[in-house]
Order: C-alpha cells, then sequence, then structure tokens
C-alpha cells in the first residue's frame, strides 16, 4: 500500500484559485509572494479575482496551477509521498514535491514552456479535440490515417481514461479526424477550447526553447520516484528525468498508463494537489478501487 500525490495540468484554474489557501496559511502567502518576486507580476491578484478569459491565457494558466499546486501539497502535515505523477503541466509541480527541482527553478521553466507554447500556437494555429467512447487503437489509427492520406498533423495527445483521448493537430487536421471518429462509433468529437495542440510536433519550437532552460537548471536526486507523462513508468534519475520532461511537449500525456504503472507498482492512495477535481476523477475510472482525495 502506498501513497501517491498528484498534480493537475491546464484546463484546472478558476477565479479565487488559492486565495483561502493564501489567507489561512502564513507560509503558503509567503510563497505566493515569492512567485510574484520571481514572474514580476501579482499573479496572486489575477488567480484570486482575474476573468476566466484572463485566466485561459497559457503564460498566467500553467505558473497559476503550478503554483497552487504546490501551496495545496506544502499545507499537507507529515506528508511523505511514495510516488508522484502530475498531468502534462501538473509534472511540474511532481519534480518539485519529491526533491528533483526547487520551487523556484520550477517556477521559472513554467512560465518559460507557457510563453514558449504561447508562442508556438500563433506560429501554428492548431486544436484539440476530446473523443469520446471509442478504443485507443482506433482513435491511433484515424490519427495516423488522416495525416498520412492529407499531410495535416493529428495525434493522440491525452489518454485521461478509459474511453477518453484527446488528439491535437492542425485546425484542418482536427475537423477531418473528428468526422470520421463518429462515423467509426464515438460518442463524440469534440473540438476543444484551447489555444493550440499541445503535446504534438506543431509544438516543436516550444520544445526547443524549454530543452535549453531545462539544461541551464539543476535537477537534484528524488526523494521517490515520478511516473512520467511520456514514459508511464517510475523515473528517479535527473538525466531521465531531464529528458522526459523536454520530450513530453511534443509527446502524449500517457495519464491512464502511469495511474496503471502506479497501482502496479503498489498505488493504492491517491491524493490530488491544487485546483479542481479533475484527477480524481480520472484516477476512479482508471482504477475503482483507489482511495482518492484532494487538497485544494
Amino acid at each position: 500500500m502506498k501513497h501517491a500525490y498528484i498534480f493537475p495540468g491546464q484546463g484546472s484554474q478558476f477565479s479565487g484559485m488559492g486565495k483561502n489557501l493564501y489567507e489561512s496559511n502564513a507560509f503558503v502567502k509567503a510563497l505566493f509572494e515569492k512567485a510574484n518576486d520571481i514572474l514580476g507580476f501579482r499573479i496572486s491578484d489575477v488567480m484570486f479575482t482575474g476573468t476566466d478569459e484572463e485566466l485561459k491565457q497559457t503564460n498566467i494558466t500553467q505558473p497559476a496551477i503550478f503554483l497552487h499546486s504546490v501551496a495545496a501539497f506544502r499545507t499537507i502535515e507529515n506528508a511523505k509521498p511514495a510516488m508522484v505523477a502530475g498531468h502534462s503541466l501538473g509534472e511540474f509541480s511532481a519534480l518539485v514535491v519529491n526533491g528533483v527541482l526547487d520551487f523556484e527553478d520550477a517556477l521559472k521553466l513554467v512560465s518559460i514552456r507557457a510563453k514558449a507554447m504561447q508562442k508556438a500556437c500563433e506560429q501554428n494555429p492548431s486544436t484539440m479535440a476530446a473523443v469520446l467512447a471509442l478504443a485507443d487503437e482506433k482513435v491511433e489509427e484515424i490519427c495516423a490515417a488522416v495525416t498520412a492520406e492529407t499531410g495535416e498533423v493529428v495525434v493522440a495527445a491525452n489518454y485521461n481514461c478509459p474511453g477518453q483521448l484527446v488528439i491535437s493537430g492542425s485546425m484542418k487536421g482536427i475537423e477531418i479526424a473528428c468526422e470520421r471518429m463518429k462515423a467509426a462509433g464515438a460518442k463524440r468529437a469534440l473540438v476543444l477550447p484551447v489555444g493550440g495542440a499541445f503535446h504534438s510536433p506543431l509544438m516543436s519550437p516550444a520544445k526547443e526553447e524549454l530543452a535549453a532552460a531545462i539544461e541551464a537548471t539543476s535537477f537534484h536526486n528524488a526523494s521517490c520516484p515520478v511516473y512520467q507523462n511520456v514514459v508511464a513508468k517510475a523515473v528517479s534519475e535527473p538525466e531521465e528525468i531531464k529528458k522526459n520532461l523536454i520530450d513530453q511537449l511534443t509527446g502524449a500525456v500517457r495519464w491512464t498508463q502511469s495511474v496503471q504503472a502506479m497501482v502496479a507498482d503498489g498505488g493504492t492512495e491517491f491524493t490530488e494537489c491544487g485546483p479542481g477535481k479533475v484527477l480524481q476523477g480520472l484516477v476512479q475510472k482508471i482504477y475503482k478501487d483507489a482511495v482518492v482525495t484532494g487538497v485544494n
């Protein structure tokens, strides 16, 4: 029986996020103020009172969710993670919790990542779509066929839970793929309100920028393994963690497989730290016997 701590990614933000923690915990307040100083603007103000539109901007969303997630974890008394994982952006929060990254370094990397991704989105107008109730293999097959026949980029991007897979690619590629998914029996194939094709080859320009920043950052030994998105298995070696973190920008988030690997390695209790309850729901769909809790 092992206790896993998991951390959400983009999409879990909401106006007022982290405000209760800030107002009730002196340590959290100091952490937020440190983040404001590092980022050069008061992200806490945007988190507490910003509009949904403001919070949806990638360069705001990513540091905001990261900050909230780390702060939430640090309010837990005597927390001793046996394993950690994060969904996409959440992997940075996980790496602070297991000691691989210092908070300050991780926040700077998250900010660089967010701005680089925003820039890549502007260079390549693109999007993502959620495909429901279609076998992963069928989704992958359709994506490959659309790319081969049209030259448009379409890939499986987020394996969220059985029966829920998000695809990513060019506007035209996603449009064609969605029609084919529905024709193949998908319950839904719904274009998502996101700024670009995250976790696809269209993020390659951002990957180069992030890689340079990661290579210039100190990575420490892990206090417990991190189950990384692109490999869906336990990783503890700093150089391997770096490589996987870089590859994640253009590679798939294998969340289903990561949770299955954690369960296979003895994970029975999962605590989500950060805004929302998205991962708690996904974990229960992947492993119905999991004990799932949240701190936000």
